[in-house]
């Protein structure tokens, strides 16, 4: 299909987000966590009634990312409970691709993304997520602020692992072999179900939070998880440019993690986002004002063979803006419609 935008990143399917996507001229739609029933997993039937209101508005179904973070966290943390909660993702994979759903997307964050300031300020006084590793640490004991770092539904619920500065940890050897030992669990079920998994960086890319260890923080451990596990077909990235951005070195980042991945064909979609600076401080802005330029992105995603859509993921919100900030993922959408185009015309695509 070549190079494309969907609109996503929203729980709830609803005919103004299908009618917004539509207007805007993206020609598919992605979900990050619908909001569907069940405890510990996802059913066929109720997938595909998500799929079907899409297609019936014209679009294609591209990927769902994330499913609840409590469906998976004991098979991240390496507690007792994974096998039950294992056996319960593969269920969600076959339900997901056979709803005909090509990509679900996930993440290896037990404790997700941190914000330390969701009002930092970007271009015009526009409001922007802001992350300070300083705030962090001189808050290292503080659990209940940290908690309010996380995002809101996880940040109330105990079972989320946070530790003080002194407290015990999560090691990187241990989220290794959680991760290997997930990841060679349900890979299999995936390859049969002819279904993509697609791994998003961690937000912020630091090597530990409240006592975790991350895993997926540089460009080294990206290409360590494909040695270890990614030979399989079914291992892919959601490759999110603003965090590659945030991680040290920034602009670099993205172009190692374009040029190692793009040619062996495992950047199933992008977040097509930037920040300004890099741990330990960084800004979310607009497209355009951050480390990289857009512009010669998209002529090295092309250049390398990646063939999947790109999504507006965080933006900054407008004066004036609604909850899911409409004015300012239009900008953003109507920004890579216009690089796509321009990559287009100068025969880059």
């Amino acid at each position: 299909m070549g190079i494309r935008v969907a609109v996503g990143q929203f729980h709830e399917l609803t005919e103004e987000r299908l009618r917004f996507a539509a207007q805007i001229g993206a020609s598919g739609l992605q979900m990050n966590n619908p909001t569907l029933p069940g405890d510990s997993r996802w059913e066929q039937k109720d997938v595909r009634a998500l799929v079907e209101q899409v297609e019936a508005a014209g679009l294609k179904f591209e990927a769902i990312e994330n499913v609840p973070t409590h469906f998976y966290h004991k098979a991240m943390m390496g507690l007792d409970g994974r096998d039950e909660q294992i056996e319960n993702y593969q269920a969600t994979i076959r339900a997901v691709a056979r709803a005909g759903i090509p990509v679900l997307g996930l993440h290896f964050m037990p404790n997700s993304v941190w914000t330390t300031d969701r009002a930092g300020a970007t271009r015009g006084g526009a409001v922007a997520r802001q992350f300070d590793m300083a705030v962090v640490e001189a808050n290292a004991d503080n659990l209940e602020l940290l908690r309010s770092f996380m995002p809101t539904t996880l940040g109330r619920a105990s079972s989320m692992p946070l530790f003080g500065k002194d407290g015990p940890v999560i090691t990187e050897a241990q989220m290794w072999s959680n991760y290997e030992y997930f990841m060679k669990a349900v890979l299999p079920v995936a390859e049969e179900e002819g279904l993509k998994l697609a791994l998003h960086p961690d937000d912020p890319p630091v090597p530990m939070l409240g006592g975790v260890a991350r895993l997926f923080y540089k460009p080294d451990n990206f290409k360590k998880a494909y040695e270890l596990v990614g030979k399989s077909d079914a291992w892919t990235l959601d490759l999110c440019l603003g965090c590659c951005s945030e991680m040290v070195g920034g602009k670099q980042n993205v172009t190692e993690m374009i040029e190692y991945f793009a040619p062996k064909g495992r950047i199933s979609y992008i977040h097509f986002r930037d920040v300004k600076g890099s741990v330990p401080d960084f800004t979310e802005c607009f497209i355009g004002d951050g480390n990289f330029d857009p512009a010669e992105v998209i002529v090295l995603l092309a250049k390398n063979g990646f063939d999947g859509f790109l999504l507006d993921d965080h933006v900054p919100k407008m004066d004036g803006d609604s909850d899911w900030n409409h004015r300012g993922r239009s900008h953003a959408i109507g920004y890579m419609q216009g690089l796509i185009r321009m990559a287009e015309f100068l025969g880059k695509l």
